[in-house]
């Protein structure tokens, strides 16, 4: 037991030195690029979603986490803008089928991303690549619509305008944006009423950028070629999955102090339960398997006897067992041992009738004789093993 409270104030005391320095030491940068609403991490979306109000007071902003079938085959969003913000997208058939129908009804769409996956590079005649110039690591982006001011440009650092259309079909899309290197990095598709608005540069919407002047005015001038619309569907199926993993353990662990925390536990739990195990281990004596001792003791006694050289008290004994093995299992009278007794001994027991006769003589000589042989005593132990023999 004092080993007991020893071990738990020492897991105690290395728990709690951990978590004080964690909560003084800096918190990293987390640079992922996870595009989500809520994130406020420098590439999460939290506040360009936060300021969608601003853009669109009018509509009701609804975040989704469904594919674009699921969410558009509801009719409460037959009149709906639609914005997909993320790394990369591969829509699949169906999708893109709905989302080209929710578009001829009069409904805009904005995709934001690097890479647009190989059905809509398909279906569009388009691809995206990335300029890999250290001297131009940074790239200003600009708009070249007329009625905007097309010598304004906006440039964001950590390569927030680096990706463009490297291929593009310039019959069906309007270029509505491009780099300083006049490569299209936004565009514009018709469809019926509507529009599909293609963007190559998903970083100008994260909180990096908007946290920006340049940034923040690149992506509101973006976002307004959106007509207002009475709802505006904000996707997160492209950047957290259906459903998504909620669990209260995904959040703890979500969390590095919490995370680390956990897991020294468990290394503590595991420690203490091979501690226990090892200390409450008793050493099992090996037992050795009993020997046979009866063939020992059958001689031992066997020596006796004939040391004292007794066949008499041999035979008369090896006769009683003998007598009474026949009342046991065959219910023979064996107080006569006559001719008759010698008849119904051969007939229930199945042995030869000269057998029969001469087992009943050697049971009367042993017990009519004081003094036995050891020929009388041989003869007789043989007679009764002929007896066993035959039988049944």
């Amino acid at each position: 037991m004092k080993d007991l409270k020893i071990y738990i104030i020492a897991i105690t005391a290395l728990l709690t030195l951990y978590i004080i320095a964690n909560l003084n030491q800096p918190k990293p940068v987390n640079w992922a690029e996870t595009y989500i609403n809520n994130d406020k991490i420098p590439y999460g979306t939290f506040i360009v979603y936060n300021r969608l109000k601003d853009l669109f007071p009018n509509a009701v902003i609804s975040p989704r986490r469904q594919p674009a079938y699921n969410v558009l085959t509801n009719d409460s969003v037959k009149l709906a803008s639609y914005i997909i913000i993320c790394g990369s997208i591969d829509i699949t058939k169906v999708d893109y089928e709905q989302l080209t129908k929710h578009i001829a009804r009069g409904n805009d769409v904005f995709i934001a991303a690097n890479r647009f996956g190989s059905l809509i590079e398909k279906k569009l005649h388009v691809s995206t690549n990335i300029n890999f110039s250290v001297k131009d690591e940074n790239i200003a982006v600009k708009f070249v619509n007329p009625t905007l001011d097309t010598t304004k440009t906006y440039l964001v650092d950590r390569g927030a305008g680096n990706y463009y259309f490297s291929e593009l079909d310039t019959l069906k899309a309007t270029v509505l944006g491009s780099n300083a290197h006049n490569k299209a990095n936004y565009i514009k598709y018709r469809f019926g009423k509507g529009n599909l608005y293609l963007l190559t540069n998903p970083k100008m919407f994260s909180n990096y950028s908007m946290l920006k002047s340049q940034g923040a005015a690149y992506a509101a001038t973006a976002l307004s070629y959106l007509k207002p619309a009475k709802q505006l569907i904000w996707d997160e199926y492209y950047t957290r999955g259906t459903g998504g993993n909620e669990s209260p353990m995904r959040v703890f662990l979500s969390n590095p102090q919490l995370s680390s925390a956990y897991y020294i536990a468990l290394f503590g739990l595991l420690i203490f339960v091979v501690y226990e195990i090892k200390r409450r281990q008793r050493i099992i004596p090996v037992l050795e398997m009993p020997t046979n001792s009866t063939l020992d003791f059958v001689t031992v006694v066997g020596q006796v006897y004939y040391e004292k050289r007794n066949n008499s008290n041999i035979a008369l004994k090896k006769t009683a067992y003998f007598l009474e093995h026949l009342r046991d299992h065959y219910k023979l009278k064996t107080s006569r041992l006559d001719d008759d007794f010698t008849q119904l001994l051969a007939k229930k027991t199945g042995i030869d009738q000269l057998l029969a006769s001469n087992i009943v003589s050697a049971c009367i000589v042993v017990t009519a004789h004081v003094h036995i042989t050891d020929q009388e005593l041989l003869k007789l132990n043989y007679l009764i093993e002929q007896f066993y023999i035959q039988s049944r």
